[in-house]
């Protein structure tokens, strides 16, 4: 009876795992995608051909604006990785912001509220006047929109509030990309102009460092007044 000598068969078995693991990967993603795009494509059936996803980025910080973002994605198109802000990590939003608004096909509106009229009307009457404001830069006017967790007040376009729907819609979930990093660059450009409150890092909200900040050196500019932290903490 022959037997092998010196025969490693195990980079071949490898080869196979990888691929096999690979193409598990690839086919649940898929799946995942499809599944975002549930919403829109029930919107779709129902007859509304163009539909946007709304979300906000800010409504919690103590200091700058409120940013909103509106996103129409034609049906067939995905965005790999794609998935609520906020279980991104900054180089992946930074990723997904260039390729959803460098997109030949996809039309994106941004509304940025500033904290001057976040103080006069309110932090949600403000919310809202951030996505209407996206919605009015959008080139196409839509059909039907899904938001993020509130009933937006449209005079003209019926809305779907679907709570949770930055991690259930690939539109709003667009959105909450492109007004999560607007807002972050904004941030970012304040901090250069008053670097003591670390605006890069937390940008505005109430973490011990902004509050420590906060005491030291009182409001800046850009504060919201009407944000009152506890500075005791």
């Amino acid at each position: 009876m022959g037997k092998f000598c010196g025969t490693d068969f195990s980079p071949c078995l490898k080869v196979d795992i990888q691929k096999d693991v690979s193409d598990i990967t690839e086919r649940m993603e898929n799946e995942r995608l499809l599944a975002l795009t549930a919403f829109e494509e029930k919107a779709r059936s129902y007859g509304h051909r163009i539909i946007a996803g709304i979300d906000e980025a800010g409504r919690g910080p103590l200091a700058g604006p409120v940013v909103a973002g509106a996103c129409i994605i034609p049906s067939g198109i995905y965005f790999r990785g794609i998935n609520d802000s906020k279980k991104l990590s900054a180089k992946q939003r930074d990723h997904l912001f260039d390729e959803i608004s460098n997109h030949p096909a996809v039309i994106f509106g941004i509304g940025i509220i500033s904290h001057e009229e976040i103080d006069r009307i309110n932090i949600y009457q403000a919310t809202i006047q951030a996505m209407l404001q996206a919605v009015s830069c959008l080139k196409l006017t839509p059909h039907w929109l899904l938001v993020d967790g509130m009933k937006l007040p449209h005079p003209n376009i019926p809305c779907e509030k679907i709570i949770g729907g930055d991690g259930k819609s690939q539109s709003i979930a667009a959105a909450s990309i492109l007004a999560k990093v607007t807002r972050d660059r904004l941030m970012e450009e304040y901090d250069a102009q008053w670097p003591v409150y670390g605006f890069k890092k937390h940008k505005g909200y109430g973490t011990p460092e902004h509050l420590k900040a906060i005491a030291s050196h009182g409001r800046c500019p850009i504060h919201r007044m009407t944000f009152k932290p506890d500075l005791s903490k």
